[in-house]
């Protein structure tokens, strides 16, 4: 079985009505035309996302989404 990006993933968390931290975080992902979309290693992703995610007021909320991804994509 393929495993899924994380930003597969984190797309499952979109809601453009909801004010939580993490669908606010999935939206502006996906309006964010350079995120990477292929990317499945932590240390890729949180480079990237400390250098150009502007829009994510903290690390934290990338960590527990990448706790979440882990759970739910690892057998």
């Amino acid at each position: 079985m393929q495993q899924i990006s994380f930003y597969q993933f984190l797309m499952t968390k979109r809601n453009r009505n909801s004010h939580d931290s993490i669908a606010e975080f999935a939206n502006n992902a996906f309006l964010d035309v350079s995120f990477p979309k292929e990317i499945l290693t932590y240390d890729e992703m949180s480079k990237y996302l400390e250098l150009n995610a502007g829009y994510l007021p903290s690390m934290d909320i990338f960590d527990k989404v990448w706790r979440e991804y882990l759970e739910r994509t690892t057998f």
